[in-house]
């Protein structure tokens, strides 16, 4: 076994295709992949060698001043400090008909409108969320196994609660925000309750070693113009490109072995190389680029199972939502502390300052007021 050297390869050519309604996308060259480790190097802990990121110090939340947020919240209950009436979050098969509709026509809608005009050159405000990531991509993802950055899933927490954010004030939203539980369809992505016609369309393999246009469900035709890589104006359709031998890497036992992890770098390391990437991998197509992949919206569905996790973890030990640890950069391993500052450039206005990591460590606490239904 050897330790992991590159978090993301991408070979991209900057060439449009002819249009967005032909079923041959980019060749899978152009998007590189996540790079992962499996399950059986996550057990041997492969991903660790080489680094000592469990001796770096622990910041602890000790009866801090309230910071911003805080008092934004809904009222919070007197005897935890978490706020009373939280948002919860359903798995898409406990979601209604109605809900899971809602849910893909407010995405649409978002991909309908005009562009903020904050994230050029996006073309809509969904692609304004593209631009964000493929921006900030190269400072939220580790560079590999031995130069990792554990903001990235504080950083994709505060990014999607963002777009719920718009979805509802831009969108009209009004429902439950849903969740995906990616470990029950591992090896049979294609199979998914989220992937088919109705919703975010169906999960092609690959046509003649490139990706498939997806030309079903309520993204059908959807064209892109960010991506792959850091590649602009860029015309290409929303393709895809499953590979149920990556999908079937975000079992239980990829969950198991993350989930046994008891420091915060070691948790995070484990769920950035394994089920987060094979994900991504799996799906293929745009998925596969780590850097524009939310360009394809059921990013935001394996993100949020991403965080499920992240918040799953955290409920096994009440220290886990007061204290953190692990490397602030993935250059210098700065200390990563409660007092980091998570930059999401204002995305969905007032509501998404930048903020402190004490600020959104706690789901129920600080910015954010969430949990999930199971």
């Amino acid at each position: 076994m050897k330790i992991s050297v590159a978090v993301f390869a991408s070979t991209v050519s900057a060439a449009s295709i002819r249009g967005v309604q032909q079923l041959q996308g980019l060749p899978l060259s152009s998007f590189g992949e996540v790079h992962s480790i499996s399950i059986a190097d996550a057990i041997a802990k492969v991903d660790l060698l080489g680094n000592n990121f469990t001796d770096l110090p622990i910041s602890t939340k000790e009866h801090s001043p309230i910071s911003f947020g805080e008092e934004k919240a809904t009222a919070s209950t007197a005897a935890t400090g978490d706020c009373a009436n939280p948002n919860i979050r359903f798995e898409w098969d406990d979601y209604s008909t109605s809900d899971k509709q809602a849910f893909v026509d407010a995405i649409q809608c978002l991909v309908n409108k005009a562009p903020s005009g904050n994230f050029s050159p996006s073309r809509n405000r969904y692609e304004d969320f593209v631009r964000l990531h493929q921006t900030y991509a190269p400072n939220i993802h580790s560079k590999s196994t031995t130069q990792q950055t554990h903001k990235f899933l504080l950083w994709h927490r505060y990014y999607v609660w963002a777009l719920e954010q718009v979805m509802r004030d831009e969108c009209g939203f009004n429902r439950a925000f849903p969740w995906w539980d990616e470990k029950k369809w591992a090896g049979k992505f294609e199979q998914a309750t989220i992937f088919t016609s109705q919703y975010f369309g169906t999960l092609p393999g690959s046509t003649n070693g490139a990706a498939t246009c997806i030309i079903n469900g309520r993204f059908s035709g959807m064209s892109l113009s960010l991506g792959p890589g850091m590649t602009t104006n860029n015309p290409h359709c929303l393709q895809r490109a499953v590979n149920e031998q990556d999908t079937a890497q975000t079992s239980q036992s990829s969950w198991d072995t993350c989930m046994s992890r008891t420091s915060y770098p070691d948790f995070h390391s484990c769920v950035e190389f394994t089920f987060h990437a094979q994900g991504h991998n799996g799906v293929g197509g745009i998925m596969a680029d780590a850097i524009a992949s939310p360009g394809d919206p059921s990013f935001f569905m394996h993100h949020l199972y991403v965080d499920y996790a992240f918040r799953k973890w955290q409920l096994n030990d009440a220290t886990r939502t007061t204290t953190i640890s692990g490397c602030a950069d993935n250059v210098n391993c700065a200390p990563l502390t409660l007092d980091t500052m998570v930059y999401i450039g204002n995305i969905c206005g007032a509501k998404c300052p930048d903020l402190k990591v004490r600020d959104i460590l706690n789901t129920l606490q600080g910015q954010l007021c969430y949990r999930y239904n199971y």
